[in-house]
């Protein structure tokens, strides 16, 4: 129910007029809303073309790990597409080698060995939801991975 502005009378949702005063209400304009972007999905960068030629190389930088970043390198290393996923591998392979230390040096703990193991099942799976986005021709920052500043 909405209230009538001029004289307080409750009237039905889809009334268009008053019925105790009659003064007519404005129609109510439905909102436009804008295109949902994704500020992570960089998909649009880059040539189809390139896409194309250099999936399966990036498939390997989440593959293979540290082996599949050299390959990529080597392989494809005029490619936009390979290099962006190059430098997205490295980020996690950066975080992996970080809690790894993190872990070994507070290996005495119970808990901290604990969190790592499910740090690095976190990265394994980010690792994988990776490899199926590039099987799709995309190319987004991972999650969690993203908001790391650094090779941008």
């Amino acid at each position: 129910m909405k209230i009538c502005p001029k004289c307080n009378t409750q009237v039905a949702d889809d009334a268009t007029f008053c019925t105790g005063c009659g003064v007519q209400f404005a129609p109510v304009q439905p909102t436009a809303y804008a295109p949902a972007y994704d500020p992570f999905d960089h998909t649009s960068e880059f040539d189809a073309k390139d896409i194309s030629d250099n999936k399966v190389i990036a498939m390997l930088v989440y593959l293979l790990g540290p082996i599949g970043i050299i390959i990529a390198l080597l392989a494809s290393n005029t490619s936009a597409y390979a290099a962006f996923h190059v430098r997205q591998a490295l980020k996690i392979t950066v975080v992996e080698i970080l809690s790894l230390i993190c872990a070994a040096l507070l290996c005495w703990t119970v808990i901290v060995p604990i969190a790592y193991g499910i740090f690095a099942l976190i990265l394994t799976v980010i690792k994988f939801i990776c490899f199926f986005q590039i099987c799709s021709g995309k190319a987004k920052e991972p999650a969690i991975i993203k908001n790391f500043g650094f090779l941008r």
